[in-house]
């Protein structure tokens, strides 16, 4: 018997999402701690959001997916399957993209393709005999759509703890990995010099509202009514915010908008209210604080069933929106503050979910594909 020596490693191919940042930052984190041996090619509409990419990754721009550029002739005639979510008829931006998916395909012949996050894309790996895996998120996804991109998947990934998995993944829960925290690190600054960098006040309590880049973000009146009810607080809000003319802001409030030191401001934080996004969920349960979250709209429900999932694990006080008024408020803070229970969001945490995530691709990777062939010879 004898080994012929390992052929060169089939790439792994990767679909990242250009709407928020969440999808980016998984990728980033995978490629990273894959072997430098494996070749990685990741497209996506707006390279720019992945930023620095290591030596064995290859970035190809693809036009957008549901972005128009005035080429398009709608035929909104035609039905959309219940099997395609964002498939219109007549947009050749939509053509390209594709087409460079599966040229790449037959030219590279790829060992997987990862998908974060386009149903479409991953049924399409399966059509052209690629396996693919399902990066998945939380939500109503029981549509067929989804279920044929699952069912189809040689893998699924969930970046986030099993203990915020949905009843309804049953029937696939055999083929996930779950990687808490992927993207995100787990590293914040001291509090007291966080709190040194934002010029807080000594012994005064800061809330933050956090909200992430997918949507239009929080509005801004309830926030003037919270810092109203809570004059001894100071009130900060970073991401997006919708203005309203007739909101009221005394001078315990700041909206920053967009920050580079997110990690910063939330370790000097005594409570968070918050969007849930993946990043941001990410982010606040490293910190471990009392934290209240109200989820944005997003497709298929995604942010209202990652609230729910946080309730249901102990780990948020789940509001369906802003409080609306002062002793709404009071409510809200108090209960949060009350029934806050870092041990069970430092249930929700993995170490070093990076690494594992990229060690569960190889290995499924080599479960597919075999990475030796072992010859019988003679004499």
């Amino acid at each position: 018997m004898r080994d012929l020596p390992i052929q060169p490693q089939r790439p792994f191919g990767y679909f990242v999402h250009h709407q928020g940042r969440g999808h980016a930052e998984r990728c980033a984190a995978i490629v990273n701690a894959l072997p430098r041996s494996r070749p990685v090619t990741v497209f996506c509409a707006d390279p720019k959001v992945l930023g620095p990419m290591p030596a064995n990754v290859t970035v190809q721009a693809i036009p957008s997916l549901f972005e128009r550029t005035g080429a398009e002739r709608d035929m909104d005639q035609l039905q959309t399957p219940n099997t395609l979510h964002c498939a219109p008829v007549g947009w050749p931006g939509i053509r390209q993209a594709m087409g460079r998916i599966a040229g790449w395909f037959a030219s590279d012949d790829p060992a997987l393709m990862i998908c974060d996050v386009s149903a479409e894309i991953a049924q399409l790996s399966r059509i052209c005999s690629v396996p693919h895996v399902a990066v998945l998120q939380h939500g109503d996804r029981s549509d067929p759509g989804h279920r044929a991109a699952y069912d189809g998947a040689a893998g699924i990934l969930a970046p986030f703890s099993a203990g915020l998995a949905q009843d309804d993944w049953a029937p696939f829960r055999h083929k996930m990995h779950f990687a808490a925290g992927l993207g995100v690190s787990g590293d914040l600054p001291d509090r007291q010099a966080a709190r040194a960098a934002l010029g807080l006040e000594p012994g005064r309590r800061m809330a933050l509202v956090l909200s992430g880049g997918g949507g239009t973000g929080f509005t801004a009146a309830p926030l003037g009514v919270a810092a109203r009810a809570f004059p001894d607080w100071q009130w900060i809000s970073i991401g997006k915010l919708q203005g309203d003319w007739h909101a009221t802001q005394g001078a315990n409030l700041h909206h920053k908008g967009w920050v580079d030191d997110v990690a910063t401001h939330v370790a000097a934080a005594d409570l968070v209210i918050s969007s849930t996004g993946n990043t941001t969920c990410a982010q606040v349960l490293g910190a471990g604080l009392p934290w209240i979250v109200v989820p944005e709209w997003r497709y298929f429900d995604e942010q209202l069933c990652k609230a729910q999932a946080l309730a249901k694990a102990g780990a948020a006080q789940h509001l369906p929106h802003l409080p609306s008024s002062a002793h709404a408020w009071r409510a809200a803070v108090d209960r949060a503050l009350t029934d806050h229970d870092a041990a069970a969001q430092g249930r929700l945490l993995a170490p070093d979910p990076a690494k594992a995530t990229a060690a569960w691709l190889e290995t499924l990777s080599e479960g597919l594909w075999g990475t030796t062939l072992t010859l019988e010879t003679t004499g």
